[in-house]
């Protein structure tokens, strides 16, 4: 009997024929290339450094096969191959080796750029072989591969060199050798000495090369070619248990393709559309999209469902069970399918606009795993009734910071997003129906350590981010709100100092952070303390002026003294993010706990304005009633004690003694529930001083009212109801001797 498995090698220099010929072609059930640029670093760096790579898993195949198993090309292979092998195990390293080799013009996986990959030749003769090896996504890597003298000066040698074949790896040794002589003898003293060092290095270089490329042999295993493919999947399946296992979308595809569904197409349509997001996994959130919008659930074993024609049985109120389809054939699937397609393109366009989220950048993405629930999300919401759809805007953009600064989306994301879609739907049409998660984080926010948000990419410290961009965080040299495709991420007190004073990390604290133009960061501020350059900034301007700025990225005045003062101590630094922490804490409390967020700043400032007069009338009642419960009017008492048993449902851990008192109490009370009791029969006397007639009281509190429904409730203010209403907030800051508050830290 023929043997089925053979093992054999390949050096390294025929491995890159081979690929460059065309040989090697992915049968379609594997999985996608999607090694990060990364780990193809790595693997270029076990090659050169002579390190074994494992085996691959190869099978001889034939035009039936080749048909059979929808054979394609490696990723970025350009030009008509002369298949002879379908790759069963070691798609990634083949692929990997392709791309850094034969460096085609075409982007990383995930990524949206072409990488390129050199080896420093200086740094790799030194044995400094972290970083020998580097790559490049920019404009400066095109034009370097392009420049032969700069690679020379700046020992970079293309990996491309070595896809290029023939002699171009000599020819490149040989004049990269040659540039440094030349300037060993145009040169003298230390510059020759250096010179001649990089000279000879050249050649032991070039000699590394070619050991290499000419002995490094990379096994693989043969499947001969007439091997039933039964067989062969046999033999892969068992391989591939050892390693990455393929996802749920790799095994819908599987399935769904008798049904006549081409997936893998289907995603390689959408996947340009959806780019802005740099995961593997934007393939399975689509899916996931798709089965939340059709069952409410997302895991694994809900996507079976999808396919066309399966049966779901779902278990009915008497006990008994009944099938329903979900997804009735194939063009009801792409249908749903591309439906989930726009909807996460919608929801993407949403947390990248720079006045909605502010994402502006895939980086500064909170949640990735968020998206499948918050695409669903929105798209049940946009198809509510028109006069619903704003107060349901309003409720996604709470459910969502949220969810943000709550670190929600760490864990579990399918459970979660299974939840958090119900509870969000039934709450459009239900005030009362309010989820849990949003108390939770009207009680938590203040517990906030925002000291500890150091890395960038972290929900809570992109969250601060995305909150700056989304304030209209302005240029402190321009003073304009700035391109947002063009921001760094500052550190105000620059990180070079902090090295100085052994701060560690606590320097890259999302405290000491904001975004500034790269004109700014880089051009004029570069190393420099603030002591310095806002000194410079206010000789120039009115101080005033520069303190609108910075409060802009919540930096408050009293931050400012600090950042001015010289020296500037580890001391003062600690002051510095102390203030800067109390602002933030307060901005978020303004901003998205009282959901003054998506108001324009003069009608958030009025917002802030009718809650303090709201408080200052509750501390007057409290007052004037003596603190006695009993006093209260019944119906009042009987509103409140309505909201706060919904409040403790909600919360089973509140302090239900607190709400026992009058201050307690009136904090549940609304603005007319204040005037009824103020008005009261039996109770005016005690407030008639103060308030002069019920009349002219009640003309004020319709005022007052009528402008702060219209807030609220998200309607358009119209002039007379804004200026009958600062008339109104005039009166009772008059009355209650003028309780105003910061439109910052409501």
């Amino acid at each position: 009997m023929r043997d089925a498995q053979k093992p054999d090698h390949v050096s390294l220099t025929n491995m890159v024929n081979w690929l460059q010929g065309g040989r090697y072609v992915i049968p379609d059930f594997q999985r996608e290339f999607e090694w990060e640029p990364g780990d193809i670093l790595e693997l270029m760096r076990s090659i050169f450094l002579d390190y074994h790579i494992g085996s691959l898993l190869l099978w001889r195949g034939k035009s039936e096969n080749f048909d059979a198993l929808a054979c394609e090309p490696i990723y970025g292979f350009n030009g008509n191959g002369d298949p002879t092998h379908i790759v069963l195990d070691g798609q990634q390293r083949l692929t990997a080796m392709y791309y850094a080799f034969m460096a085609p013009n075409i982007r990383a996986p995930s990524r949206r750029n072409r990488y390129l990959y050199f080896i420093r030749v200086d740094r790799f003769m030194e044995e400094a072989y972290d970083d020998a090896f580097i790559y490049d996504w920019t404009r400066r890597g095109i034009n370097l591969l392009a420049d032969q003298a700069r690679q020379f000066e700046e020992h970079m040698f293309p990996l491309s060199v070595v896809g290029a074949g023939g002699w171009e790896l000599p020819n490149w040794v040989q004049d990269y050798e040659r540039y440094w002589r030349g300037a060993a003898e145009a040169g003298d003293g230390a510059e020759a000495q250096t010179a001649r060092r990089h000279a000879e290095n050249a050649r032991a270089f070039g000699e590394h090369l070619r050991g290499i490329t000419e002995q490094y042999q990379i096994s693989y295993i043969e499947l001969d070619r007439d091997l039933e493919i039964d067989k062969v999947c046999d033999i892969f399946t068992k391989i591939n248990s050892r390693g990455r296992r393929l996802d749920v979308f790799d095994l819908i595809n599987a399935l769904i393709k008798p049904k006549g569904v081409q997936l893998k197409q289907l995603w390689r349509d959408a996947a340009p559309r959806l780019e802005f997001v740099e995961t593997e996994r934007m393939d399975v959130y689509i899916l996931q999209v798709m089965s939340i919008l059709c069952q409410a659930y997302c895991s694994p074993k809900y996507l079976y469902y999808l396919l066309p024609g399966q049966e779901r049985k779902v278990r009915q109120p008497d006990g008994s069970l009944r099938a329903d389809v979900l997804v009735r054939d194939a063009v009801d699937f792409v249908e749903r399918w591309e439906s989930s397609v726009t909807a996460l393109e919608w929801a993407i366009d949403l947390l990248r606009h720079p006045q909605e989220f502010g994402a502006i950048s895939s980086q500064y993405l909170p949640y990735v795993a968020i998206l499948p629930v918050f695409a669903a999300i929105q798209a049940k919401a946009r198809t509510l009734p028109a006069d619903q759809r704003l107060g349901a805007q309003r409720k996604i953009r709470s459910w969502y910071w949220a969810s943000v600064f709550t670190n929600r989306y760490s864990g579990s994301v399918e459970s979660t997003s299974a939840r958090d879609y119900q509870d969000v739907h039934a709450w459009f049409t239900d005030d009362d129906a309010e989820p849990g998660l949003i108390g939770e984080f009207r009680r938590g926010f203040r517990d906030l350590d925002l000291r500890r948000e150091i890395r960038r990419g972290t929900s809570i410290y992109n969250g601060i981010f995305n909150l700056l961009v989304r304030l209209g965080a302005r240029d402190w040299i321009t003073g304009n709100v700035p391109q947002h495709d063009g921001l760094d991420d500052h550190h105000i007190v620059p990180k070079s100092w902090g090295n100085e004073h052994a701060l560690g990390t606590r320097i890259d604290t999302i405290l000491n952070r904001t975004p500034l133009t790269q004109e700014t960061n880089r051009d004029v501020i570069r190393g420099r303390l603030p002591n310095t350059y806002l000194r410079e900034l206010v000789a120039q301007n009115d101080e005033s002026h520069i303190h609108g700025i910075l409060e802009s990225h919540c930096i408050s005045p009293q931050a400012f003294d600090i950042l001015l003062r010289d020296p500037f101590t580890p001391e003062d630094f600690e002051a510095f993010i102390t203030e800067r922490h109390r602002t933030f804490v307060a901005a978020i409390e303004n901003l998205l706990v009282k959901e003054r967020l998506d108001l324009a700043p003069q009608i958030r400032e009025i917002d802030a304005e009718i809650e303090a007069i709201e408080l200052e009338l509750r501390r007057t009642i409290a007052e004037c009633l003596d603190g006695d419960v009993r006093k209260l009017p019944s119906h009042v008492v009987q509103k409140i004690g309505e909201r706060i048993q919904l409040t403790a449902r909600r919360n089973p851990a509140l302090d239900s003694d607190h709400f026992e008192t009058l201050p307690g109490k009136l904090e549940y009370a609304d603005l007319r529930e204040l005037q009824a009791t103020i008005t009261n029969r039996a109770l005016w006397p005690l407030f008639q001083d103060k308030f002069r007639t019920k009349e002219l009281l009640g003309s004020r509190f319709q005022q007052l009212a009528d402008l702060r429904n219209s807030i609220r409730h998200s309607r358009t203010v119209d002039e007379i109801t804004r200026k009958d209403g600062e008339a109104a907030i005039l009166w009772f800051q008059q009355i209650l001797e003028r309780p105003e508050r910061n439109p910052l830290e409501g």
